[in-house]
């Protein structure tokens, strides 16, 4: 597979919102991307500070439910901030990594709501129990690109 990287940003500015997908993105150590819901504090679980600056998903899930289920789900569908490849998410729990010049601690495997079904009109809630992404928290920011390397620090 080569060398983990980033392969999608996507922010929305409110929850319901649509995933808006970017070249590039500033990330603010503690607060998350900027112009993004959880980092404005207009997430529906942003009063925890720290606790969800940013998601991530990892491509393999969106690989392995079209192999396994047929169902075909796109980077902006998941409703996480980074879509990544080459490192599983569950891998990245209690560690710190760096995406490019942005350092991240790896905080807890997300969990699924049924809010992702309506969203992306497809029935994917109980085929992500076990690996609906991962939150982190942003330790030192800086500006995350398309194509960075990920790497464990």
């Amino acid at each position: 597979m080569g060398q983990a990287k980033l392969l999608y940003i996507h922010t929305s500015a409110r929850t319901g919102r649509p995933m808006v997908p970017h070249d590039s993105a500033l990330v603010v150590a503690g607060q998350g991307i900027e112009g993004d819901r959880y980092a404005a504090g207009h997430g529906k679980y942003s009063r925890s500070p720290g606790m969800r600056d940013v998601t991530i998903f990892d491509i393999a899930t969106i690989r392995a439910l079209k192999e396994e289920l047929g169902i075909e789900l796109h980077p902006h569908e998941h409703r996480r901030n980074l879509t990544t490849q080459g490192i599983a998410n569950e891998k990245m729990v209690g560690r710190t990594f760096s995406i490019g010049e942005v350092i991240f601690e790896g905080l807890r495997p997300c969990r699924p709501c049924r809010y992702l079904n309506m969203m992306s009109k497809k029935q994917i809630y109980t085929h992500l129990m076990e690996r609906a992404g991962l939150y982190c928290r942003v330790v030192s920011g800086g500006t995350l690109r398309v194509g960075n390397p990920i790497n464990f620090v």
